[in-house]
């Protein structure tokens, strides 16, 4: 597995290193490509709030945008698409579901990848195959079922209360 991870920090809030970031990815990425490259943009909550609003016309911030490369087949590129993961959101998620806030990066970062595969939570049964997808590439990594203690299904799309 080849991953190409340009890493772009648009925050002041600590952020997990380039290699845990790759690590996260490769793992979500292991068996579904053998060549990936990938952006992952960390920004602060008002980038976050105004890049959902534009693509996603949803108000405040949120943990994970996903944008897939839309790229001609014939291009045969590796180019996967981007993240933009807004940390403030994905610190307080961590601390109010009571997870450590490395393992939610993990998850933000997991969950992201396999939507710029095209895996979705729109409707009960895709999201059922994305939760059991993401908790064992996340368990594989040692960490716990991030849906467990949540026990409310997919929340890495969803906007914050305001």
């Amino acid at each position: 597995m080849s991953l190409e991870l340009d890493l772009q920090v648009a925050c002041e809030t600590a952020t997990p290193n380039q290699q845990s970031l790759e690590c996260w990815a490769a793992a979500a990425l292991a068996g579904r490509r053998t060549q990936s490259e990938l952006s992952v943009r960390i920004v602060d909550q008002a980038e976050s709030a105004a890049l959902n609003l534009q693509y996603r016309g949803k108000q405040g911030p949120t943990n994970v945008l996903s944008f897939p490369a839309e790229l001609p087949q014939e291009l045969q590129l590796p180019l996967l698409g981007d993240l933009v993961i807004c940390a403030p959101v994905v610190e307080r998620e961590a601390a109010e579901q009571h997870k450590a806030l490395e393992a939610h990066w993990a998850h933000m970062i997991i969950h992201g990848t396999l939507h710029l595969l095209g895996f979705d939570h729109i409707d009960d049964d895709d999201a059922l195959e994305m939760e059991t997808l993401e908790t064992e590439i996340l368990v594989g990594l040692g960490y716990n079922n991030p849906y467990q203690s949540s026990g409310t299904g997919s929340s890495a799309e969803t906007p914050p209360a305001q």
